[in-house]
């Protein structure tokens, strides 16, 4: 997968997850935290998510790479290049 195709991956998972959010106004380069309502148990279904979907296993210790909307595709990019 590209960049781009990681990016619309992840917010498909965020639009499932958080519903009632606007994510068309969603800046790459601010926390999600910070710019949805989303606590703990909302990223952890973030993280399965990822698993579920696309087979990927992100370590706890690995979970701060998943930030914010730049940091993810960074971390995710070669992890789902060949998908």
């Amino acid at each position: 997968m590209t960049p781009a195709e990681i990016r619309e991956a992840v917010l498909n998972i965020l639009e499932d997850i958080t519903p009632d959010e606007d994510l068309t106004q969603l800046k790459d380069d601010v926390p999600f935290r910070e710019q949805l309502e989303l606590d703990s148990m909302d990223f952890l279904d973030i993280v399965m998510e990822l698993r579920k979907r696309y087979r990927i296993q992100i370590p706890e210790d690995e979970y701060k790479n998943l930030i914010t909307m730049d940091s993810t595709v960074k971390y995710l990019t070669p992890k789902m290049e060949n998908l």
